[in-house]
């Protein structure tokens, strides 16, 4: 790291592959250990030319960096690269990095109490870790700002060597490392003070004033200004015969010159323990390593409570900084004022430190040098609120110990990370009990405490937002007499509107706050977050954000990214975008009042296809012999995904599923009748096998209703045989045969054969379930025969299964065996896993209730991965439970005892009241409830 990106194994160097694939391992070292997600490497490896595969060359290059690293570990050296929620983390030595080996050197010389030959050898040691340029050969921001901060760490190192050295009366030891950082580093002025030291420590005394000469010279002609008071210092001295004159001890300002300027702090300030922990936890680790200046960098959404939450700090820790402290508001992100600038912002500390205005020099690197200077030796506390970028805060960083900063801003400030070595806090919204405690400290604990009801709807109305919390709160304590339940009214009728946090004050005016983000946003980024308020929640990925906008999915993902960098979006999963119920409001507002009603259309009838499209290809992967809905091509710009196998289909649907269902709901609503049940057919599947079956029912009624709203015939038919399915798995016996004969009527009247088969296999199980085996059975041979007149062999496989397990609950067990056994291999040709793991648990049933367990229990076993990697959890389920019969039945107690566990579990987890049943059977062994 501190030269070129290499490995070495045994003494032999590693291939590494490309510059990108060096930049990623290099990305994941900078911050061993933790955790960095993927969006961070993305930036960091590639900036803003990111191509459209961007995650799937990063997945390629962190699988061979894991290869690497395995074959490492094998070698005896224990590296590993994990995946961690939220991103990946390099675990690893630190001693076998350069990088972190360096800065541990650094730790230990910093620890109280080292005598100074140990500290000299260990920073002598650390000044060796470096090979040359740090980083060389990668390119892009990130890596320039890194490198820069590795530059001026190896300064601090070698500075603070030089001068323990000389302190011993070594200075022939530094003269040549110094010399030659001098010529890298011809503008430092404490590195060439220290070798003016060095040289005229060790006869050198012409030489040492000729580097003076010189670098008086290159400051006056590149930067304009004169040498500082340590370069003056040792010049003085050197003239003088060599004796160094003392440092001046600071002295404490002028009197009236120590600045207090830390605004009021906040009235019922709630919440931000765990914050409030690592600031006062940063605060405390500086004093482990003296050579470090704390800056922490707090960002987080419009509205959180930054500037709150740093001023309360500030408040509890002043009595550490007895030198003063400091504010300042940066207005990044004012509409009614322009951005402080860096020079700005300098004069105003400058003069609160007792200079002059005249004494202030014009230009910026100088007001940086007099204001490092000022705050040398001292202890004190600056706060930049509201800063717009890392550029806007870096000259107001001290450059000497002592001083703590803390930074605000509604943008992650990654380059102040990286570069500085910010601690990153991330205000996220408060928890429900802080945003309820807020609410008690506004308006009194009694008061709150006498409506919990009215209480607990204002908290979810407001999105449990800080300022909007306040607001109310705001508003409440002028009408003590008011009940909340009249203030959680106003909110309900508001809806989606942020008309109940205006103010005449701009600063408390919610849509005013969101405003200021809002318009320092790029123009694309802009757009799209008023576009994503047609989305359907409740949260979105890069190519449903890409098929909303009409864009490649390269195109959307830098527009994401500058949203989550602004806190307009938070990145809550890789990948997975949301904002709370005030932004959507916001962008809801933004979106009705700039885009056109043909645009809005045009952007809802992209992303519902999307997901259409999508999860018609995820439900046909995981049930291919489901009988499929006709779908009118994707709209032009709408990105549908492409998952290439059955497990890619059961995770699609998992972390989609409740996107999908917000679709059902948002397409009825805005007339896209076709998209609502086609949306709603593709999820029912998935929610069967997750036992979510009053979902089922929900959405389908959503879409009949809108399908008969529209005439879409097919619609209904399809929201008919869905309903009934989800009724019949409810219990609801009598709805769910209503649905399916009016189904089977439509039918008729069609003549539509095929259609009529599956009503008859769908009346079937509402018989079996009823207990009424000899209409199942006749259901189910009508359904078989009809299935054969049409020659649909998939459909006729399905119906002899139905016959067989009809014929296992009318205790007819060796029939039934006989048309599980044949029907089998059908579904095993047909690659309907479904219909495999459906008939392998008849078999299995039938084996058993015929006293032969171990041939049930091997059904059951090859019944249970199938079911399982369906995602069918019903199912599984319902195996475990019949294979913990088996087992019980062979005199296996223990082995049923644990089936019958995982059965439960399952049941319980979909709350399904099976679980009794299984919960005696455990009783009754002796097994206790578990």
């Amino acid at each position: 790291m501190l030269g070129p990106v290499e490995a070495w194994l045994g003494g032999r160097p590693l291939d590494l592959g490309t510059a990108k694939r060096r930049g990623v391992l290099a990305a994941l070292l900078v911050d061993a250990g933790r955790t960095v997600d993927v969006e961070t490497l993305i930036d960091r490896v590639w900036d803003t030319g990111a191509p459209a595969q961007v995650r799937s060359a990063l997945y390629a290059h962190l699988s061979r960096i894991r290869g690497l690293l395995t074959q490492v570990s094998a070698a005896g050296v224990p590296a590993t690269l994990d995946r961690r929620s939220g991103g990946y983390a390099i675990d690893v030595d630190p001693e076998r990095v350069d990088l972190l080996r360096m800065r541990r050197l650094v730790d230990r010389a910093a620890t109280p109490g080292v005598p100074d030959e140990e500290r000299a050898g260990l920073l002598r040691a650390a000044l060796d870790c470096w090979r040359g340029e740090p980083l060389a050969g990668l390119g892009g921001r990130w890596m320039a700002q890194v490198r820069q901060g590795l530059h001026q760490e190896r300064l601090t190192v070698a500075v603070s060597w030089a001068q323990l050295e000389l302190g011993r009366g070594n200075g022939a030891a530094v003269t040549g490392p110094l010399t030659a950082l001098a010529g890298e580093y011809p503008l430092v002025e404490p590195l060439a003070a220290a070798l003016m030291r060095a040289l005229s420590a060790t006869g050198h005394r012409s030489r040492a004033l000729d580097c003076y000469a010189a670098i008086r010279r290159r400051l006056a002609e590149e930067l304009g200004v004169d040498p500082g008071a340590e370069l003056q210092r040792a010049y003085r001295a050197i003239l003088r015969g060599g004796d160094d004159e003392p440092a001046p001890v600071p002295a404490g300002p002028p009197p009236g010159t120590v600045p207090a300027l830390l605004p009021l702090d906040v009235r019922g300030f709630t919440g931000r323990s765990d914050e409030l922990a690592q600031l006062d936890a940063l605060l405390d680790a500086a004093g482990r390593q003296p050579t470090a200046v704390v800056v922490a960098a707090v960002a987080g959404t419009a509205g959180v409570g930054k500037t709150a939450f740093a001023v309360h700090w500030a408040h509890q820790v002043r009595h550490r900084f007895p030198d003063g402290q400091l504010y300042i508001n940066l207005c990044g992100f004012d509409p009614a004022r322009p951005a402080v600038e860096p020079g700005e912002a300098l004069r105003a500390f400058l003069e609160a430190l007792g200079s002059a205005p005249p004494r202030v020099p014009a230009e910026l690197p100088a007001q940086v040098n007099m204001y490092r200077s000022l705050l040398a030796g001292r202890r004190v506390l600056i706060i930049a609120d509201n800063a717009r970028d890392a550029e806007q805060v870096r000259p107001l960083l001290p450059g000497a110990p002592g001083c703590a900063v803390v930074v605000t801003s509604r943008n992650q400030l990654t380059g102040l990370i990286a570069a500085e070595g910010a601690h990153p806090i991330a205000l996220d919204l408060l928890s429900g009990d802080e945003a309820r405690r807020l609410l008690g400290n506004r308006l009194g604990a009694r008061r709150v405490a006498a409506e919990p009801g009215a209480v607990d709807e204002i908290v979810e109305r407001t999105a449990r937002l800080p300022l909007a919390l306040t607001i109310v709160a705001a508003r409440a304590a002028i009408q003590p007499r008011v009940p909340l339940a009249a203030v959680r009214d106003e909110l309900r009728r508001a809806q989606r509107s942020l008309d109940q946090f205006t103010d005449e004050d701009p600063a408390a005016d919610l849509r005013a706050v969101l405003s200021w983000s809002y318009n320092a946003l790029g123009a694309d980024a802009a757009w799209l977050f008023r576009l994503l308020a047609l989305h359907p929640g409740p949260d979105v990925t890069v190519p449903a954000a890409a098929s909303l906008a009409g864009l490649p999915v390269a195109g959307v993902r830098p527009l994401l990214a500058e949203l989550a960098r602004a806190h307009l979006l938070t990145e809550h999963a890789p990948g997975r975008y949301a904002f709370h119920d005030l932004l959507a409001a916001y962008a809801t507002e933004l979106v009705h009042g700039k885009e056109s009603e043909a645009e809005r259309q045009a952007a809802q009838r992209r992303v519902f296809d999307h997901y259409v499209h999508t999860a018609f290809a995820a439900t046909r992967l995981m049930m291919p012999h489901r009988e499929p809905v006709a779908l009118d091509p994707p709209a032009r710009g709408a990105v549908p995904e492409r998952l290439a196998d059955r497990t890619q289909a059961v995770a699609w649907f998992v972390a989609e599923n409740a996107v999908v269902l917000a679709a059902v709901e948002r397409a009825a609503a805005a007339g896209f009748a076709s998209h609502a049940w086609q949306l709603a057919w593709t999820v029912a599947d998935f929610l069967d096998r997750q036992g979510r079956w009053l979902e089922i029912v929900e959405s389908q009624r959503t879409a009949l209703e809108v399908a008969e709203q529209y005439g879409d015939v097919t619609g209904q038919l399809v929201a008919h045989r869905e309903i009934a399915r989800g009724y019949v798995r409810l219990g609801a016996h009598d709805d769910s045969q209503r649905h399916l004969e009016h189904l089977l009527r439509l039918f008729a009247e069609q003549d539509d054969l095929p259609g009529q088969a599956g009503v008859h296999m769908n009346l079937c199980q509402v018989m079996q379930a009823r207990g009424r085996s000899a209409d199942a059975l006749d259901h189910a041979l009508r359904s078989l025969t009809l299935y054969r007149q049409t020659g649909d062999r998939s459909g006729e496989a399905k119906a002899l299964n139905s016959v067989g397990w009809t014929y296992a609950l009318m205790g007819e067990f060796e029939q039934a065996l006989a048309y599980s056994q044949e029907v089998l291999p059908l579904f095993v040709q047909q690659d309907d896993a479904t219909g495999e793991a459906a008939t392998l648990h008849s078999i299995g049933y039938a084996q058993h209730h015929l006293g032969r367990y171990q041939e049930a229990m091997g059904a059951y076993r090859r019944a249970l991965p199938i079911a399982g990697g369906l995602g069918d959890r019903y199912h599984e389920a319902v195996i475990l439970d019949h294979l913990g019969d088996s087992h019980h039945g062979a005199g296996e107690v223990a082995a049923a005892r644990e089936a019958w566990r995982r059965a439960m579990a399952i049941l319980n987890e979909l709350d399904h009241p099976d679980a009794g049943q299984i919960r005696v059977k455990l009783i009754e062994a002796g097994a206790g409830s578990g």
